[in-house]
Formats: C-alpha cells, sequence, structure tokens
C-alpha cells in the first residue's frame, strides 16, 4: 500500500478525503522518475527560426543541448529497461502501448519518401526515445506505484518554474517571449521559453481539481489556479480560453452531481453570469466586445481560424492524392516554409506547420497514421473513463489515490485534446506540448495499472 498520504472518511464523491500530501524533495522526486524532466524542455533561449528550410538539417547550440538533454533521459530508461528481469504490464496498457509503436513504424516508413530524410530520420528517433522514457515510467510504476497526485503536483510546479522564466525572460529579452501579431497586439506566448497557454492551463486545471477534493491546502491551490487563469487570458489565445473552459466547466459539472450544495453555487453563478453578461455587453456594446474577442481581424479571417483552415484544406486535399502522406515531419515543412511572411499564420508557425494536431499527423504519415492516433487517443480515454468511474470505495488507499490522478489527467488530457485543434505541437518531438501529452498519458496509463492492481489478486501475485 502506498504510504505517502493518509487517508480519512469518504467524502460525498464516493472518493476518500485526503490530508495534504507529504511529498518528495522537487529534486528528489525528478531524480526518481526522470520521465518529467522531459516537461522542462529544456528552454531555448534564441530568437524564432525566419527564412531558414526546416525541412533539412540544420542545427545549433540549443538544439543539440535539447537533443543530448532528451538522449541522456532516454539512455537511462534504456539502461534500467535492459536490467530489468521480467516486464509485467496490463494487457490494457500494452495494447495502448503497441498502438503507439505502430504508428511510429509508419514515420519510420514515410522517412523514404520524406523531401527531408535526414530530419525525418531524426525526428523519428526522437519519438521512440520519448516511448522508451513512458514505457520505463510504466515499468517501475507498475512494480512500485508512486503517489500518483504527488505526479501532477510536481508538474504543475514545473509548469510554474517555466512560466516564471518566461516573465524573467520578459524582464531582460522580451522579444524572445512576445510577438506582435498585426491585427492582435502584443502578446505573451512564450516563445522557445515555454508556451504559456500550455503551462498555465496546467496550472489552473490541477489546482482547480485539488481545491474542489481537498487534497492541499486550498490557498495554495487558489493561488495557482489565479497565476494559470490570468496566465492564459493574457496569452489571449481563443483556443486556448475555449479550451480551459471547457474542462474547467466539465469538471464543475462532476463535480457538482456529488454535491448537492455546489449545483446549488454553481447553478446561481451560472444565471447571474448570463445577467453580468447581458449588463457589459449593453454597457460596452457588442461589436467593441466582439472586436476584442476577435482582435480586431475581419469576419472573413477570423472564419478561416487566422488562416489555418486554409492550410488544412491543403493538406486534406493532399492526403486524398496520397494517402500515405508527405514524410514525418520534413513533408510539411517544405510544403509550408514560412519564409518571410508577415501573416499570422506565419508568424506563429516559424518552423512551419499546421496548426492542427491531427492535420500535422495525416500531413505525415497519411490516413493510416491518423486512424492509429485517434485510436490510441480514444482507448487511452476510453481506459482512464472506465477505471475512474467503476471506483468503489472499500479499495485500497493506493487506489483511491490512482482515481484522483486519473480524474486530474483526463481532464488535463482533454484540454490537450481540444487544443490540438490549433496546435500542431502536441505531435512532433522538441516541442514542450508533445511532451506534456506524453507524460500525462504515461500518468493515465500508470494510475489505471495500479487500479488494476488493486482491484485483481492475480495481478497482485504477478505484481508481487
Amino acid at each position: 500500500m502506498n504510504q505517502s498520504a493518509k487517508w480519512i472518511d469518504l467524502g460525498e464523491s464516493g472518493l476518500p478525503a485526503v490530508q495534504p500530501l507529504r511529498r518528495f524533495p522537487f529534486l528528489t522526486f525528478l531524480q526518481r522518475y526522470p520521465i518529467f524532466l522531459l516537461a522542462l524542455g529544456p528552454p531555448i533561449f534564441r530568437a524564432p527560426i525566419v527564412g531558414t528550410d526546416t525541412s533539412q538539417a540544420h542545427f545549433d547550440p540549443w538544439n543539440v543541448f535539447q537533443v543530448g538533454w532528451i538522449s541522456l533521459i532516454a539512455l537511462r530508461a534504456i539502461l534500467r529497461l535492459a536490467s530489468t528481469r521480467s516486464i509485467l504490464i496490463p494487457k490494457q496498457v500494452r495494447s495502448i502501448l503497441r498502438l503507439f509503436f505502430i504508428l511510429g513504424f509508419l514515420f519510420v516508413v514515410s522517412i523514404t519518401y520524406s523531401p527531408g530524410r535526414v530530419i525525418s530520420s531524426e525526428y523519428c528517433l526522437l519519438y521512440f526515445l520519448t516511448l522508451i522514457c513512458v514505457v520505463e515510467f510504466l515499468v517501475d510504476a507498475y512494480r512500485n506505484p508512486p503517489n500518483w497526485m504527488e505526479c501532477l503536483l510536481q508538474l504543475r510546479r514545473i509548469s510554474f518554474l517555466l512560466f516564471v522564466l518566461v516573465l524573467v525572460t520578459l524582464i531582460f529579452n522580451p522579444k524572445l517571449v512576445l510577438q506582435v501579431i498585426p491585427g492582435a497586439g502584443i502578446r505573451l506566448l512564450g516563445g522557445a521559453v515555454a508556451p504559456v497557454a500550455l503551462v498555465c492551463a496546467i496550472m489552473a486545471i490541477v489546482s482547480a481539481y485539488c481545491f474542489l477534493n481537498s487534497l492541499e491546502s486550498r490557498v495554495r491551490s487558489m493561488q495557482f489556479f489565479v497565476i494559470g487563469v490570468t496566465g492564459t487570458a493574457i496569452m489571449q489565445s481563443r483556443g486556448s480560453d475555449i479550451a480551459l473552459f471547457a474542462t474547467l466547466a466539465v469538471l464543475a459539472i462532476g463535480f457538482a452531481k456529488t454535491r448537492r450544495r455546489f449545483a446549488y453555487v454553481l447553478i446561481s453563478g451560472f444565471m447571474a453570469s448570463i445577467l453580468l453578461l447581458g449588463l457589459v455587453i449593453g454597457t460596452i456594446g457588442g461589436n467593441r466586445i466582439w472586436d476584442i474577442f476577435n482582435r480586431g481581424q475581419d469576419f472573413a479571417n477570423f472564419k478561416t481560424a487566422s488562416g489555418r483552415t486554409t492550410e488544412w484544406q491543403f493538406v486534406i486535399e493532399y492526403t486524398l492524392a496520397h494517402p500515405e502522406g508527405m514524410g514525418y515531419i520534413a513533408g510539411i515543412r517544405r510544403t509550408h516554409r514560412v519564409g518571410g511572411d508577415t501573416s499570422m499564420h506565419a508568424l506563429l508557425n516559424r518552423s512551419g506547420g499546421t496548426d492542427n494536431s491531427y492535420v500535422e499527423i495525416l500531413g505525415d504519415a497519411g490516413w493510416i497514421a491518423l486512424a492509429l492516433y485517434l485510436t490510441m487517443l480514444a482507448k487511452v480515454v476510453a481506459l482512464g473513463w472506465r477505471l475512474a468511474i467503476r471506483y468503489s470505495p472499500a479499495a485500497f488507499a493506493v487506489e483511491a489515490s490512482a482515481v484522483h490522478a486519473l480524474r486530474c489527467a483526463l481532464l488535463l488530457f482533454l484540454f490537450y485534446l481540444i487544443c490540438a485543434m490549433n496546435a500542431s505541437g502536441f505531435v512532433i518531438p522538441m516541442q514542450a506540448g508533445f511532451y506534456y501529452q506524453n507524460i500525462t498519458i504515461a500518468i493515465i496509463l500508470g494510475a489505471s495499472a495500479s487500479i488494476l492492481i488493486a482491484s485483481r489478486p492475480r495481478y497482485v501475485s504477478m505484481a508481487g
């Protein structure tokens, strides 16, 4: 049984409430579970790439440092896996990992017709190195389950440190983290230091879950929540705002189902917000509010999502004629070189891309790859959701810890899935979204394995 937290009587939600969690020191945690080091990036303090053909091999000291960082973490994982006598993972988790490997194999095949074989090969290597880190974490966690909520709290801490780093960079070199976009003004995007929309949303979602379920000091949760929401707002991204709002709405509605008083507060707050919105619209004017939300763009530009839908249409039409895709990473970068363009889409994609993770996969390796990717995501959600809603209050304490983490991680995953509609970084190695998503998937799969161990005696005997 996991001894990292004490469990007290059951709450209305059916899950045990917990006292403040006892956690590893931050550096000790990273040493124990180095996969979380991938979330650090590490940050790159350089100006965005403009005018470079990123579909071909290119590097600088920052790239070497970043690849070396990932390689060292993966090398440790390989050595630990090599010394493991037997690997026991539930078949439900193995089936998802198998899809990961098959998808990677399709990326490798796409190297043969890629316009930049070297860059495609390099990214394929990084893809598999990351997958090895995920597997090693699951093998280790299967034998010795961690405090799963601690994993999410440490992920929040990393996000906070990266956001602080963005603010520090803003003081000394604002050009690295700010972007001036026509029609949108100045936006704190974070550049290559850290994606502000992602790290702030993680702080907000994890803190909101902890606040509602009393998993830590509510003052601490509220502080991180305010920081996260404020950071997301000043980033001025419609996609991130909508994704965060939708995720928090799902959390609030789910919690209201188990707490009658909270349900009354939620309904009252919703009605009050409608009245307040009507008052604001009547006072300020609907046109002015629309201009603020739309960042001064005309309706045609808004309708095409700042030019993104044009890019998506091109990729879909190309893959209808070439179902195998364009070649991993390099294909889309060759056809979507931004050069010195000054449009919003170009400024958001200095290295070339589609601003959509699903279209990115489609362009990388075709329709089969997209089908595998969507199937993999669906199986991750289905496994986590099934185990989260079937929780028995009489189960082990470690299962209660896992279920709390599983539900919170699923909320993060929901945010990623929505954000992936207007961001391609969730499927591109060496971008923060890719590592955050894979770490969250590892938490979902690991927590699911812990629940299976606790609920099925045959797994307990095998793990022992």
